[in-house]
Parts: C-alpha cells; sequence; structure tokens
C-alpha cells in the first residue's frame, strides 16, 4: 500500500497517520476503524464477488465506502497498519457456536506487534472488543465491549473469551490471506453458514452501536437501552445511507428467499 492509498484509508476511518507505530496509536485506529466500517454481509444478498486479495478489498471499504465480514475488514486493515509501519500477521481462528467449534478458516484476525509485545486486533468480529487486547497476557482485560481473557488451549491454539464466554479458538501460526478463500467460499455458500442465511449490517457508534438486519433497524445507547422498530420498503435504501454511509442501488434480499 503506497502513501497515498494510506491516507485515503485513513480519511475514511477518520484517523490521523500516528507518528509511531506504538500500542496508543494502535487503539486509536482500532476504535475509529469500528465506528467508521460496518460489519456487513451484504455482498452475499447482492450478488457481489468477494475477492480476498489486498487492492480489490481496500477498493471496497475505502473506495466504494463498504464494510465486509472478517477476511475483509482484517484483510484490508492488516495492509493500512503495515503501511503504517507494524508488523502484522494474519491468524486463522475458529467460532464457537452452539455445535462446538466452526470450520478450520471460520474467521481472520490479526496478531500485531509492538515494542510492548503482541497485541491481538479484531475489527472483524461484529460485538467484539473495541481496543487491542495482551497476547502474552491470561488475565482478565476490561474493554468497553466486555471483559476478556486470552487463555491457553489444547494444541498450542488461544481462546478468546468474552464475559466468561468463548468466543473464538485461534491458531497461532501466520498466514496468507489467500489461506482463507477456502473458508470465505463455505461461508458464501453453504446452506450452514449463518452469513448465507441472515442479512448483517453493524456499526460501533459513540453512543452504543446502530445494526440493520433486513429490515429491522436497531439502536443500542449507552446505557445498553435498546429500541427496535420494522422499517417499510421505501425506508431501507435510505437507512443504509444514513446510518451506515452505505449508498446501494437495490435492496439486499436474502439468497434462500
Amino acid at each position: 500500500m503506497d502513501d497515498a492509498t494510506a491516507d485515503a484509508y485513513l480519511r475514511r476511518i477518520a484517523a490521523a497517520r500516528p507518528a509511531v507505530a506504538d500500542v496508543e496509536a494502535l487503539r486509536a485506529l482500532q476504535l475509529s476503524h469500528l465506528r467508521a466500517v460496518p460489519f456487513e454481509n451484504l455482498a452475499i444478498h447482492l450478488g457481489e464477488e468477494i475477492v480476498l486479495a489486498e487492492q480489490p478489498l481496500v477498493d471496497k471499504i475505502v473506495g466504494a465506502r463498504r464494510g465486509g465480514f472478517c477476511y475483509e475488514l482484517n484483510g484490508a486493515f492488516a495492509a493500512l497498519l503495515r503501511a503504517l509501519g507494524y508488523e502484522v500477521e494474519l491468524l486463522s481462528a475458529r467460532v464457537f457456536g452452539p455445535d462446538g467449534l466452526g470450520i478450520p478458516y471460520d474467521h481472520l484476525a490479526l496478531r500485531v506487534h509492538t515494542p510492548t509485545g503482541p497485541w491481538l486486533v479484531d475489527v472483524g468480529f461484529g460485538q467484539n472488543s473495541h481496543c487491542p487486547l495482551r497476547l502474552d497476557s491470561d488475565a482478565d482485560q476490561k474493554d468497553p465491549g466486555g471483559v476478556f481473557r486470552v487463555v491457553q488451549a489444547p494444541g498450542g491454539d488461544l481462546d478468546v473469551h468474552r464475559d466468561g464466554d468463548p468466543q473464538y479458538r485461534m491458531e497461532q501460526r501466520p498466514r496468507e490471506l489467500r489461506d482463507f478463500e477456502a473458508g470465505c467460499w463455505w461461508q458464501r455458500t453453504s446452506p450452514k453458514s449463518h452469513f448465507r442465511r441472515s442479512l448483517v449490517c453493524s456499526r460501533l457508534t459513540e453512543t452504543g452501536r446502530v445494526a440493520l438486519s433486513g429490515r429491522t433497524l436497531a439502536i443500542t445507547g449507552a446505557d445498553g437501552t435498546r429500541e427496535e422498530r420494522e422499517l417499510d420498503a421505501a425506508e431501507v435504501l435510505p437507512a443504509y445511507r444514513t446510518h451506515f454511509g452505505i449508498v446501494l442501488e437495490r435492496e439486499p434480499v436474502l439468497v434462500s428467499e
């Protein structure tokens, strides 16, 4: 990523270029990304291609001002962080669900090295930590998103817990972006994939969170209060523009419908 592209990405997330690639700047960048770029799976339901390569991902998030899911968001963010001087590794994880762990390459997360140690950075897991998590400690880590712990798991993996519940199991071997293509394909095409069975668009705000699932708009405040309402057909596209900055020509419809 060249300087011009990095500067455009920083403008997209309303963040300043850090003078030093340290953890303080990393915290600010992660929070800015979560507030600016939505977690969304609209491409699946609009019939759009998802290409796991740096330039197409950056073009989508920066140029088209869209969001994405883990492979896209963390894949693009990794490129930005490297351009800003961080050492970044892509890690594969399997998400805990009702039936146990998900498929291999179920999730993509980032390990970012700073002078103060390694950190888990994740802007692609829906409701997750707002700030990076230490990877060299198994102590409780308090965050606006909950209380997190990163603990040892079988085989040298790491389990990430939120408020006492396991979220995902992460390998420690670095991967390449292309390694996640099979997992991304499964998420897009399998009838068992929750991304194929649901419409999701969600963004952290300064006072809580806003989410649009199908035609259900939910706004959560700082005190945890949640307001929901069903939109009519004429309100859906304006809601995407207003709350997420996403301009669409047509309403996404579940591929199963």
